[in-house]
């Protein structure tokens, strides 16, 4: 059988973006949160992390391995409305799930248009 921690790969990731924040799930079972890596800087995110082959099993007595094994790191581009410093992680069932919180002046804000009656534009107008 070949070496399962030969085959490179990476984990799948959704994303989605809401008024208020940004959010980033990557799928890593068997990843201990303590060989994740995760930082943002120059406007780039980076996951690193690292899924260990465990040898509780003899290699000669496996079928199939169909899991990567290995090193891996994404990286995604930062939009200038997040604010890096307020991005919260979060690890449960092998998810991790990042929330990427937007500058406050970022989030759309509802302009109210006023309208002035025919009487109110005549005595602005000094007629």
């Amino acid at each position: 059988m070949r070496n399962p921690a030969c085959r490179p790969w990476a984990p799948a990731v959704d994303s989605n973006e809401t008024k208020h924040a940004g959010v980033v799930k990557a799928d890593l079972p068997d990843v201990e949160p303590k060989d994740l890596d995760i930082r943002a800087e120059n406007n780039i995110l980076t996951i690193r992390g690292e899924r260990k082959f465990e040898k509780k099993v003899n290699e000669e007595d496996y079928l199939r391995v169909e899991c990567a094994y290995g090193s891996f790191a994404r990286r995604f581009p930062l939009a200038n409305t997040v604010n890096s410093d307020a991005i919260k992680a979060d690890y449960q069932n092998g998810v991790l799930t990042l929330t990427i919180l937007k500058h406050e002046e970022a989030q759309p804000k509802q302009i109210k248009v006023n309208v002035a009656t025919p009487v109110m534009a005549a005595s602005a107008s000094g007629r």
